[in-house]
């Protein structure tokens, strides 16, 4: 079943000798033919088959087994023909995905790959786009495959290298589509699923596009960003409550109440004749919280290779912009700088103001930035960028100056859903001595820094 596969990936022609040793042995094993059909995708197999997606589901997850027997069954029972098995669905998926179609990507070909890529993320425990970048979904438990067995390739330990490569195809597919067409086309627009390489494309091509195709266009963009919205709102919201302020007295309303403690305290008035108890003081819960105004810069490199940080800061921005006392701004800059902080409740809006592309000069955004800084210790400034700039030492300098003023300077080497960043070394080394290391590049930690601060 390997041999096959990695037959399949290296040369599209079909070897027969492979195929049909192959088609005897899935059929031995009690599995559709229709598995080896590289034209069918895996949707279309487990519609046939149902009882597969559950084999499909942490396919590539590795288990936990004792030492195989001397009979050739594992202590679990699972014997050679279950490894043979899940051989062939894994043969599925990967042959799936990494064998792309050639030539003029068509809506439906997009379609097809993105879900069956997303199958892979299932077969690797992961939520179908996490991978890929662009949604924030946390790693979840990896649910357990059915019929599994020892050897199959544990590429759970390689998810840092996948992630950057399946987006990489993603990408490719993307731009090898007629996109215009597609989009002038409502039926075939409603095809796409929008993904990190799809915005990307949408974004830079924005301006070329008018009337049915622009239109679609928003479609997709306001959809992809309400569904990275909505996970990176769920991260924060789950640790943005701070302490008790005890200073201010309870709100003595009736969802206030602490009844337990005021059973407790008024107990001496028990009255043991009456059976009843004579409550002359109440207790209510405090409920105020310390938080102190706070004031967040966000400054965002649009240069070409900061697409999925423009992003995912944009929409980042805009929720941290929605809590309360807290005031955000927005700069976003490549050889010039854009301050778009009247439009960063909108992550939409935002987007459709940025130009993606051009050279790096982060001088022209900290002449934005640093007049912002009023209050110094009560303010964080974070800088989002591969940091591969024309004039390192002036802006260094100046990165220093904010860092000594007081103010928290958190350097972002980039905010992706994969986790991957690039970041300039000469940066980088002057950051760790500074005592600012350059964050890594998974959202999850930027959001996580936030909180700490506004918090």
């Amino acid at each position: 079943m390997y041999w096959r596969l990695l037959a399949r990936l290296f040369d599209p022609e079909e070897q027969a000798a492979l195929e049909s040793a192959s088609l005897a042995v899935v059929e031995d094993i009690g599995l559709p033919a229709k598995l080896l059909d590289p034209q069918a995708s895996i949707d279309s197999v487990v519609q046939r088959h149902p009882e597969l997606a559950a084999e499909f589901d942490g396919l590539m997850v590795p288990e936990e087994t004792d030492e195989t027997d001397e009979g050739g069954e594992d202590s679990g029972g699972r014997d050679r023909a279950a490894e043979v098995r899940r051989a062939a669905l894994v043969s599925k998926v990967l042959l799936n995905v990494f064998h792309s179609p050639p030539g003029t990507v068509t809506a439906d070909q997009l379609s097809r790959w993105q879900s069956d890529a997303g199958w892979l993320e299932r077969a690797l425990g992961c939520t179908p786009g996490e991978l890929r970048g662009g949604r924030a979904g946390g790693r979840g438990a990896a649910p357990t495959g059915t019929g599994g067995g020892g050897r199959t390739p544990d590429l759970s330990r390689l998810i840092p290298e996948i992630g950057p490569e399946l987006g990489s195809i993603e990408a490719g597919l993307v731009k090898r589509m007629r996109l215009r067409e597609v989009l002038a086309d409502p039926a075939l627009a409603a095809r796409l699923t929008p993904s990190m390489s799809l915005i990307e494309q949408l974004l830079r091509d924005k301006d070329n596009l008018s009337g049915v195709a622009l239109a679609n266009a928003k479609a997709l963009i306001r959809r992809f960003v309400d569904e990275v919205a909505e996970v990176l709102r769920t991260q924060v919201e789950k640790s943005t409550v701070g302490a008790l302020d005890r200073s201010v007295p309870p709100k003595r309303v009736f969802r206030n109440l602490d009844l337990d403690r005021t059973i407790w305290k008024n107990l001496t008035n028990w009255s043991p004749e009456e059976e009843r108890l004579y409550v002359d003081r109440l207790f209510y819960r405090h409920t105020a919280r310390k938080t102190t105004p706070q004031r967040l810069i966000v400054v965002v490199d649009q240069s070409g290779s900061m697409v999925d940080s423009m992003v995912n800061c944009t929409i980042l921005a805009s929720i941290f912009a929605g809590l309360p006392k807290v005031d955000v701004h927005l700069i976003a800059y490549d050889t010039q700088a854009l301050d778009l902080t009247a439009w960063v409740h909108d992550p939409f809006e935002t987007l459709l103001r940025t130009n993606l592309g051009g050279g790096t000069d982060g001088t022209v955004a900290m002449a934005l930035a640093q007049p912002k800084i009023a209050e110094p210790r009560n303010t964080v400034v974070v800088w989002i960028s591969d940091f591969y700039e024309w004039q390192a030492e002036p802006l260094f300098e100046s990165m220093a100056a904010i860092h000594r003023s007081g103010a928290k300077f958190i350097p972002v080497g980039s905010v992706t859903s994969s986790g991957r960043a690039s970041v300039n070394p000469w940066f980088r080394e002057r950051f760790k001595d500074q005592g600012t290391p350059v964050l890594s590049g998974h959202i999850r930690k930027l959001v996580h820094e936030l909180k700490t601060f506004l918090t």
